[in-house]
């Protein structure tokens, strides 16, 4: 058996990192068994290179390997691809087709994204696992075959079975052994190592000195969290090796190839929000405010009202400050609901506040309007029609008012 240092090597591996360590030891142990092997971890962490390891390292080296990506290919032909079909099954199967697990008998098959199969599929492949048994599609004679399973997935399984997207008895099938690969920030000694190995390569490739990093850039690449993990720091390696022309990279040079750029910075989780009750009353007391200002206003219209006796003058003006007041008050309402105000918990001190407000404001708008009223129709001769159109109400109003004040 090899050791850990010369199947780095072969396979090109690169890192310390005790955990990736740890994943290459169980690959080594499983590789000459047939035990069907599990690999997990976060898109972009080289979850590819174990199923080649293992296969490598088995004793079906000199059989097919074949790689299939399951979220890549439609559900409506997935069974066809793995399985393969019968000439006229469906429209468009002009001829006989073998699939995979029938062209790689005797080696190995690596089903990445396996958490994406179909729920059918997901059936046939469990009939594969358990006997070695498979039909094809638009066929009805069982076909035996000879071969092991590794499968990949970035997907929580767990999660997957209990939503009812991946079965049970299939993900222990499939995890007789499961292998995790850490995600690059929990390898964080190993960023630079990969990153200096990057370059090289692309310096080779590219026909260029190779690109190094300051120590304040090794900082910033040392405290950048990397979403796509080792695909995403590759990606990054060739883009500055190709577009810099100083192969010196400094700090601020390489934050602009970071998206995203907040490094290992705590996440703020469940701060509380700038709606607290201070916030609400200071709202509510605002608009006590306004409709404070706005009876000011109509009290001093009413009275220029009075002096001047000119109506239709200020009348315009006067619907639009009860609209105003109106508005106001629809404005206080929405934001009690949409806010979740709670209507009863205004504290003794904040009644008192509103009370003051009332006392202060305690104009008679009755008594405004029993005066103009009065001398409307004093104005008019007592006829109502006139009174009323002159005040901007209707007939019907106006008796209504005339009787409910006794007039």
């Amino acid at each position: 058996m090899e050791n850990l240092q010369a199947l780095k090597q072969r396979f090109g591996i690169i890192g310390n990192d005790i955990h990736l360590n740890r994943a290459l030891e169980k690959a080594l142990r499983v590789a000459p068994t047939d035990i069907s092997v599990l690999v997990t971890g976060e898109s972009g962490v080289g979850k590819e290179s174990i199923p080649r390891i293992v296969h490598q390292l088995s004793h079906r080296k000199h059989a097919k390997y074949i790689a299939v990506n399951c979220g890549a290919i439609p559900e409506g032909t997935i069974d066809s691809e793995l399985f393969g079909h019968e000439k006229g099954s469906f429209t468009g199967a002009t001829q006989d087709r073998k699939g995979y697990f029938e062209v790689a008998d005797g080696g190995t098959i690596f089903l990445d994204e396996v958490g994406e199969l179909p729920l059918t599929t997901q059936v046939r492949l469990l009939r594969v696992l358990e006997n070695g048994e498979f039909i094809k599609v638009g066929s009805s004679k069982v076909i035996k075959t000879n071969v092991r399973i590794v499968a990949a997935t970035n997907v929580n399984m767990l999660s997957a079975i209990q939503k009812e997207k991946f079965r049970e008895d299939l993900y222990y099938r499939l995890s007789t052994v499961e292998i995790n690969l850490p995600a690059l920030r929990e390898r964080n000694e190993d960023i630079h190592l990969l990153f200096r190995k990057f370059a090289a390569d692309f310096a080779q490739k590219y026909r260029m000195p190779s690109i190094r990093l300051d120590e304040n850039a090794v900082k910033v690449l040392l405290n950048y969290r990397f979403p796509g993990n080792i695909r995403q720091l590759k990606n990054l390696a060739e883009q500055i090796s190709v577009i810099e022309e100083s192969r010196t990279i400094t700090a601020a040079k390489l934050q602009q190839y970071l998206p995203n750029n907040n490094g290992n910075l705590p996440a703020i989780i469940g701060s509380k929000k700038e709606n607290d009750f201070s916030t609400e009353r200071d709202i509510m007391y605002k608009i006590l405010f306004d409709m404070r200002n706005d009876i000011n206003d109509l009290k001093k219209l009413t009275l220029d009202l009075m002096k001047s006796g000119n109506v239709e003058e200020v009348q315009e003006e006067h619907h639009q400050l009860i609209e105003k007041m109106y508005e106001n008050k629809d404005m206080h309402d929405h934001n009690v609901e949409v806010m979740n105000i709670p209507q009863n918990t205004a504290t003794e001190k904040d009644y008192d506040f509103i009370e003051t407000i009332e006392e202060d404001e305690s104009l008679s708008l009755q008594d405004k309007e029993i005066e103009m009223i009065k001398k409307s129709l004093e104005k008019n001769s007592n006829k109502r029609k006139l009174a009323a159109k002159e005040l901007g109400i209707s007939e019907r109003t106006l008796y209504r008012k005339i009787k409910q004040y006794d007039l």
